[in-house]
C-alpha cells in the first residue's frame, strides 16, 4: 500500500509540464514546426542584435549636434530637438498650455465617467460630454474670447493626428448608426439612398476624398469665398469612415439573434424603444472588436492628410530631416514615430479587450470557462 501511494504521489515528468511541454507541442511538435521554430530563431538572431545596438547599445542621447552623433548607431538627439515639432506641428510654443489642458480635461473626463460606475443620469452626462468637450476644444486650440488666434495650418504633428482620429470617430459614429439602420430598414426609399451612400464611400480611396474635399470642393462654393482646409479634410473623412462604420454596425445587427426583436414587439415596445434599449446595445457589444479594428486602421491612414498640406505627425520626419543640420537622419524619425504608434495603438487595442470582458454576458463567461 505504501508503495501504491508513493507511486500515484510520484510527479510527471518534466518534458510533460512547464516550459518544456510548452516548447514541445507549440514549436517542436513536427519535423516541419521544428525546422520553422529553428528557422525564426535563426533569423531573429540575425536581426535583434544589430538592432538592439543601433536602437540602444551604440545610440546617442545626449544634446549633441548632428556631425557629434555615433555613425555606429542612432541620433537620438535628432528627436530630442524636434520633440516638439513632432508633438505640436507649428504650434506657438508659447501657447502649449492649450493642447495640453485639452489633454489633461479628456483624461479628467475619461476618469469622471468611470468613478460614476452605475449611476443613472451616467448615459445623459456622457452624452453632454460629447457635445460640450468639442466646442471647448475648438476654442481652447483656435483662440478667440480672449485667446490668442492660431490658424489650423499652424497645427500638426501628433496633436493634429489625434484631432483628425478623434473628430472623425465622434462625428462618423452615430451617422454610422443611422446608416446601418437605414440600409435594414423596410421603407425602400430610405434603404435605397442609405445602400448608394454606403458603396460609394467604401468604393472609393481615402486619397481621392482627401483630394475631392481639399481641391474640387471649394470650387462649388461663391467667387471668394474660404473654407478652412483641415475642415474639408475633417468633412471629407467623416463622410469617408461612416459608409464603414455603418457596415461594421451593421454586421452587429445581423448577428442579434431573430428571437430578440420578436420578443421586444410581443413585450409591445416601439420603433425607437426596440432599437435604443434591446436592438443597438446588444449590436454595438458585438461590434466592438471590428469598430476598434476599424479605427486603428484609420488613425494609420491619417497620415494621407500630407497630400493636402496638412502636416501630421509623419509628415513632420520628412520636414525636420530636410534641416541643413539635421540631414540624414528620417531613419530615426520613422522609427520614433512608429514607436508612438505602436503604444497608442496597442494601448487602444487593449483597450477594447478590456471593454469586451466589461460587456460580456454570464453565458458568454460561462462557455469561456
Amino acid at each position: 500500500m505504501a508503495v501504491f501511494e508513493q507511486q500515484v504521489t510520484k510527479k510527471p515528468p518534466i518534458y510533460q509540464i512547464g516550459i518544456i511541454n510548452w516548447l514541445k507541442e507549440n514549436l517542436f511538435s513536427t519535423p516541419i514546426n521544428s525546422f520553422l521554430s529553428l528557422l525564426a530563431l535563426y533569423l531573429l538572431y540575425l536581426i535583434i542584435p544589430p538592432l538592439a545596438d543601433w536602437i540602444f547599445f551604440d545610440a546617442t542621447f545626449s544634446a549633441v549636434p548632428n556631425d557629434q552623433c555615433s555613425k555606429e548607431g542612432a541620433c537620438w538627439s535628432y528627436i530630442r530637438e524636434n520633440i516638439n515639432l513632432f508633438t505640436f506641428g507649428f504650434y506657438p510654443p508659447e501657447e502649449y498650455w492649450r493642447p495640453l489642458t485639452v489633454l489633461g480635461l479628456a483624461i479628467a473626463c475619461v476618469l469622471f465617467t468611470r468613478l460614476m460606475g452605475t449611476y443613472e443620469h451616467k448615459f445623459k452626462i456622457i452624452i453632454a460630454m460629447v457635445i460640450i468637450f468639442p466646442v471647448v476644444t475648438f476654442f481652447l486650440l483656435y483662440g478667440g474670447l480672449g485667446l490668442e488666434i492660431v490658424e489650423t495650418h499652424q497645427w500638426g504633428g501628433l496633436m493634429l493626428t489625434i484631432i483628425i482620429s478623434v473628430v472623425g470617430m465622434i462625428a462618423s459614429f452615430p451617422l454610422g448608426i443611422m446608416l446601418a439602420l437605414g440600409r435594414r430598414s423596410e421603407m425602400k426609399i430610405i434603404k435605397f439612398f442609405c445602400v448608394i451612400y454606403i458603396e460609394f464611400f467604401r468604393g472609393v480611396p481615402l486619397i481621392t476624398i482627401l483630394f475631392m474635399a481639399s481641391v474640387v470642393l471649394p470650387l462649388f462654393f461663391a467667387e471668394g469665398m474660404s473654407f478652412d482646409k483641415l475642415l474639408r479634410a475633417l468633412i471629407g473623412i467623416t463622410l469617408f469612415q461612416t459608409a464603414y462604420f455603418a457596415e461594421v454596425i451593421r454586421g452587429g445587427l445581423q448577428a442579434i439573434p431573430k428571437g430578440q426583436y420578436e420578443a421586444a414587439d410581443a413585450i409591445g415596445l416601439s420603433y425607437y424603444q426596440k432599437t435604443m434599449l434591446i436592438v443597438l446595445p446588444q449590436a454595438l457589444k458585438i461590434s466592438i472588436p471590428n469598430i476598434v479594428g476599424f479605427q486603428i486602421s484609420f488613425f494609420k491612414d491619417t497620415t494621407l492628410v500630407l497630400i493636402i498640406g496638412l502636416f501630421d505627425m509623419l509628415a513632420i520626419v520628412g520636414l525636420s530631416s530636410n534641416d541643413e543640420n539635421w540631414l540624414g537622419n528620417e531613419t530615426e524619425g520613422y522609427v520614433f514615430v512608429m514607436i508612438v504608434f505602436w503604444v497608442i495603438l496597442y494601448s487602444w487595442s487593449r483597450y477594447s479587450k478590456a471593454l469586451e470582458k466589461r460587456f460580456s454576458t454570464e453565458q458568454e463567461e460561462h462557455q469561456k470557462a
